[in-house]
């Protein structure tokens, strides 16, 4: 049941947004267990963002929720392969990518919990 929600303050367009949907669809089996046939996927574009006090360079900011927990080697894994793909599709900078894991002991679907 993951979820990955990516703010990026540039446009993205319909056609990436689909390329990065299956993109990261492949990625998430980085992580045991997860797939894409439950995965969940949001894209903010044009967000206003600022690092290191810069508003013009773009980046990108990645949340990753997953019910229950991963090893630490699977989210190295997982964040390489983000950063990958976002470096790839929307020429951001690796250093210019926050990637973020929340892990999920309770999760509602269907009308019941996990």
């Amino acid at each position: 049941m993951p979820f990955i929600h990516t703010k990026v303050n540039r446009p993205i367009g319909k056609e990436t947004e689909n390329e990065l949907s299956k993109l990261l669809g492949q990625a998430i089996s980085l992580i045991p267990g997860k797939s894409e046939s439950w995965l969940m996927l949001q894209f903010e574009e044009n967000c206003h963002m600022y690092f290191r006090g810069d508003g013009e360079k773009p980046m990108a900011f990645v949340n990753v929720k997953i019910f229950d927990a991963a090893s630490p080697a699977a989210y190295e894994n997982l964040t390489a392969e983000i950063t990958k793909i976002l470096h790839e599709k929307l020429s951001i900078a690796p250093d210019c990518i926050y990637v973020q894991y929340d892990e999920i002991d309770h999760w509602g679907w269907n009308g019941s919990n996990f």
